[in-house]
């Protein structure tokens, strides 16, 4: 007798093209994963309050069914990129570029942090954004430290362009006559003022040990929530919601695409931005996106629930900061909107893979105080809100948040 083991399961998802459309069996991609469970769930309806002279029940029926899917893994650049964007409601994209400017000089601020500056022309216009990652390319000379690094923007106007090179290398100074090219690295994607998507998945989980295939059907990623500790590994547990799931005996994705092989990231190699200044205080962070997504309520005649209904997008969180003034709780007190971007890269190199997060504007709701022999620690509760400032020729995107992934297909 063979005793299924997890090891020898695999995760296999890919997108339908429709409601009541499962996938077709080429193409599917494996997933890496710290656990899942895809359970099928069924309403009871019992006899209990049904009287017989027996004084016993007498039966007890099956109803409306749903899938309860949760996966837990741990961050990499690319690996979730396709489930990320089906909550954001906004498939990944390429972010901007310059394309050749000669008028550019760069110069050094403060360590790793540094400016490039144009003399005509606009970045704003171009498309950059605060918390965008770009990479200069071009730079001669004194500038070569500028090429191929990832340059974190932590402030934007149409001619400065103001950020940190992540590996902590500093800016190369250099005036202005190479040829240089500025392109925001790998693809974003962010909640959207229109257009979201609405995607559904056929999801199966194989166990080659005992040979048993579980397919779920008509799946939608519901909620995200972002585990960054300190020190330690990136988190990212996903809850999703569908409507059916059927077994068998033999897989049904055959010749899934392999895993990813991108490094997992740690909160020890990146950035955090807050208030828009490096912050070297916060301890942790952790965030949901929640797209408060549910099965709709079943219908006479079959056990499948018609549809799944969605409501807005929510993003809330808190984080954790050594408790060294009182600026972050005035914020709190003040109700003083801010902004977060943290960015984690996959190592030390100058064009390290990395996913970012940014939040142009969220309003603290909570500090919360500790006390103990330790160093004092407070948590601040945080939900960040519509950016209705941004958009096109803007510093930032017209959005609650926005992802940036170096490798997102």
């Amino acid at each position: 007798m063979t005793i299924a083991e997890g090891i020898f399961k695999t995760v296999r998802t890919k997108r339908q093209t429709g409601l009541g459309v499962q996938a077709t069996a080429p193409g599917a991609q494996l997933l890496r994963r710290k656990t899942s469970t895809f359970e099928l769930k069924r309403d009871t309806y019992s006899t209990a309050d049904e009287i017989a002279s027996h004084q016993q029940v007498i039966s007890e029926r099956q109803g409306t069914q749903m899938v309860d899917g949760k996966l837990s893994g741990l961050l990499s650049p690319g690996t979730y990129a396709d489930w990320i964007s089906q909550v954001t409601r906004k498939d990944f994209a390429a972010g901007a570029t310059s394309g050749a400017l000669t008028n550019v000089t760069a110069a050094v601020t403060t360590g790793a942090f540094g400016t490039f500056t144009r003399a005509a022309g606009s970045f704003l216009t171009d498309g950059f954004k605060v918390g965008d990652v770009a990479r200069w390319a071009g730079w001669a000379t004194t500038g070569t430290p500028n090429n191929a690094h990832n340059f974190l923007i932590t402030a934007l106007t149409a001619s400065v362009m103001t950020g940190k090179m992540l590996d902590n290398v500093a800016v190369g100074p250099k005036a202005s006559g190479d040829s240089v090219t500025c392109t925001v690295v790998g693809k974003k994607s962010y909640i959207p003022e229109s257009g979201h998507t609405n995607i559904y998945n056929t999801i199966e989980e194989f166990r080659s040990d005992v040979v048993m295939s579980e397919v779920s059907k008509d799946v939608q990623v519901g909620q995200i929530a972002v585990k960054l500790p300190g020190n330690g590994n990136a988190e990212i547990d996903f809850t999703l919601v569908g409507l059916d799931q059927t077994s068998a005996g033999a897989p049904y994705f055959t010749s899934p695409t392999a895993e990813s092989t991108s490094d997992v990231l740690s909160t020890a190699t990146g950035l955090l931005v807050l208030n828009g200044n490096e912050s070297a205080i916060v301890t942790n962070i952790d965030f949901t996106i929640d797209g408060q997504v549910s099965a709709l309520d079943g219908v006479v005649g079959t056990n499948l629930r018609p549809d799944i209904s969605r409501k807005k997008v929510l993003v809330k969180g808190s984080f954790s900061a050594f408790l060294d003034s009182s600026a972050i709780h005035t914020l709190f007190l003040n109700e003083t909107e801010t902004s977060l971007i943290s960015v984690l890269t996959s190592g030390r190199t100058p064009a390290a893979d990395f996913i970012g997060f940014t939040m142009p504007r969220i309003k603290i709701q909570g500090s919360a105080p500790d006390d103990g022999e330790k160093a004092t620690v407070r948590t601040y509760a945080f939900t960040a809100l519509y950016d209705f400032t941004g958009g096109t020729g803007t510093d930032s995107d017209r959005s609650t948040l926005s992802v940036q992934d170096s490798l997102a297909p």
